[in-house]
């Protein structure tokens, strides 16, 4: 059963001010408790187009979704090529681009498979190293902490982890695998837990927690695929159209924050001048200047949700 508890549904929906008769877009399908809050509020006219690529969250969704499978289209594929995805649902297209009303991510890593021993999404669970959030693809976890040289382990869990001991913990990778491939996620987490001080272990999240993210990240190519999904959506949305991520990532939320602020666009002119002569007009405008953060009851019920960040912008 794909069951996955939806992080700050209520607000990400309202924020994209769901039309009728509109065009909305699910990036991140996922267990479709988005998709199904949207899919209520469209009318006749209205349209969803879910994306993911994982087979499961497809499968679920069309459970989940069957009652409003007359005006949805699940698409299967990565959220980097957003515009294909719209033009395989034969959205309508203006001046070569198809047209949307909504855009919504939730850069959430879903529950399922983060608790699903099989996908090797978990140190707290062995299975082999895998990672994949589309199984078709090739590249795997054990390739990465397998073939990959000792620097650029460092490096990708240095910034994709924000792990202090990255050369330490990439050092124990590289002398491990010496002695013959590391196959499995808890081969992987004890080496990590042995690999840091006994004082940083003593508290905090588990030792394995941030080389783990690091490795899903890079397993995926999350930070570019969601840069360049973002970069789509904003060409795509229509006038009074908007755009809603929920990150849980450092990371994620600098690559929102930072393209949210080119598209805004801010007047360069000295403050003397008595007219704007830049022209450097933004095409969004912020809905809310600071991330929306979720509320005490939902971080009760829902402890993954506590580095959560709804942000929200508006096609001009």
């Amino acid at each position: 059963m794909f069951h996955h508890i939806t992080v700050l549904k209520e607000e990400a929906v309202e924020g994209l001010r769901v039309k009728p008769d509109g065009i909305y877009v699910d990036c991140t399908l996922g267990g479709a408790g988005h998709s199904l809050m949207i899919a209520g509020k469209l009318g006749e006219f209205g349209r969803l187009i879910a994306i993911d690529q994982d087979d499961a969250a497809l499968n679920n969704a069309r459970e989940r979704l069957e009652s409003y499978m007359d005006r949805v289209s699940l698409i299967r594929g990565n959220f980097r090529h957003l515009r294909d995805a719209l033009l395989r649902a034969s959205v309508p297209v203006k001046d070569g681009i198809p047209e949307v009303n909504g855009v919504l991510f939730d850069l959430g890593v879903s529950s399922p498979q983060l608790d699903e021993a099989e996908r090797g999404f978990s140190y707290n669970q062995d299975a082999e190293l895998d990672m994949r959030m589309d199984r078709s693809q090739r590249l795997t976890a054990r390739e990465i902490v397998n073939e990959w040289p000792e620097a650029e382990l460092a490096r990708i869990l240095f910034e994709y982890g924000e792990e202090r001991f990255s050369r330490r913990i990439a050092a124990a990778i590289s002398a491990a695998r010496q002695k013959g491939p590391l196959e499995t996620t808890g081969q992987l987490a004890e080496l990590i837990r042995d690999a840091i001080p006994a004082p940083a272990r003593r508290s905090g999240p588990h030792p394995a927690k941030r080389s783990f993210q690091a490795l899903r990240i890079a397993v995926n190519d999350e930070l570019n695929a969601f840069s360049e999904a973002l970069e789509e959506a904003v060409r795509c949305l229509a006038p009074q159209g908007r755009i809603a991520v929920i990150t849980f990532h450092s990371l994620e939320d600098r690559i929102c924050k930072q393209t949210f602020a080119k598209y805004v666009g801010k007047c360069t002119c000295p403050p003397d001048f008595p007219v704007c002569v830049c022209h450097n007009e933004g095409i969004l405008k912020l809905v809310n200047r600071k991330p929306i953060l979720p509320g005490e009851e939902e971080l009760a019920q829902n402890p993954r949700a506590r580095s959560a960040k709804l942000r929200i912008a508006e096609k001009i």
